[in-house]
């Protein structure tokens, strides 16, 4: 299954291509790593070295001064570890360094999961939850994540049992938070036998990622095949900043290079990507609606019957 890193490493494979254009990197050389306040950062070539961001891992850092005769650089004192927002972290000996990256981990990250909470409702994720029924008792606590019930049955007496559909009830997105300890709950208008199980099948919002080794499955909710909907999310929302970072009007070098790729073309770019995410999202919608019917027919029908 895709974790988090391989969703990060396919969209900046994505965005930057495997041939054309390749970001500049090295790697750490400093005996046993650096530590979160290390600031003199040593690295396998010298190639390329220059004052502005570097990034190791996930944290980006400012080098303010280097040394291509040691093949070293310092970092800016103060705001130059986990610049821009980012964590200042331990890097292991040998860890890859990537001069002035095209697109930091970071950020890939950001719109990774800007993409995931953008699906719901469209897409979903599915969970169940159970309890047991008392014929005394009308009205069910559900998580707080619950935000539709898809399906409700009822396990039946005897050998073989029977999970029986439940065709009467009514769910409650705003119950009252005091009584019931969660805001959700379920109705239940039928004739079940006291002390069986009932188990109710609900839609959620999909989880957004966080560690590098998180299950993209088994974090968000989402099936697999979900991942390239969130790959073209991720490159589309990375894509139309592209042309702002090419901005320079005190360049004649480049007022020639926008000749050769045009200012808009990164806009083009994002909107041909964002055509493929929407054709992917509303095969990947219907799949899910085929496979999770919301109960509708039945829900309204005991809305009519209890309220009219």
């Amino acid at each position: 299954m895709p974790t988090f890193s391989d969703l990060v490493d396919e969209v900046k494979s994505n965005l930057i291509g495997y041939t054309l254009r390749q970001d500049r990197i090295t790697y750490l050389t400093n005996t046993g790593g650096i530590g979160t306040t290390t600031t003199q950062i040593n690295v396998g070539s010298s190639d390329n070295l220059a004052k502005g961001i570097i990034e190791i891992d996930d944290e980006l850092i400012w080098i303010d001064n280097f040394n291509k005769t040691s093949s070293s650089m310092n970092a800016a004192p103060g705001f130059g570890r986990g610049y821009q927002g980012t964590t200042a972290s331990p890097h292991a000996q040998n860890a890859q360094v990537t001069l002035a990256p095209s697109y930091p981990r970071v950020s890939i990250k950001k719109a990774i999961n800007d993409t995931i909470r953008s699906l719901y409702p469209k897409l979903f994720a599915v969970a169940s939850t159970t309890f047991t029924f008392n014929s005394s008792q009308v009205n069910y606590a559900l998580p707080d994540d619950a935000r539709e019930v898809l399906y409700m049955s009822w396990q039946s007496t005897g050998p073989s049992l029977e999970w029986l559909p439940i065709k009467r009830w009514r769910f409650d997105p705003l119950a009252n938070t005091p009584t019931f300890n969660t805001q959700k709950t379920v109705n239940i208008y039928e004739n079940i036998q006291p002390g069986r199980t009932v188990k109710v099948w609900y839609t959620m919002v999909p989880d957004t990622l966080d560690a590098n080794t998180d299950d993209f499955v088994d974090v968000t909710g989402l099936p697999e095949s979900c991942q390239d909907v969130i790959v073209y999310g991720a490159c589309y929302r990375l894509l139309t900043f592209l042309d702002a970072g090419r901005i320079n009007l005190g360049s004649a070098e480049a007022d020639l290079n926008d000749t050769k790729n045009p200012y808009n073309s990164g806009a083009n770019a994002s909107r041909y990507v964002f055509a493929l995410f929407q054709q992917r999202l509303q095969e990947e919608a219907l799949k899910l609606s085929d496979q999770f019917p919301m109960d509708y027919v039945h829900h309204q029908l005991v809305y009519n019957q209890v309220y009219y």
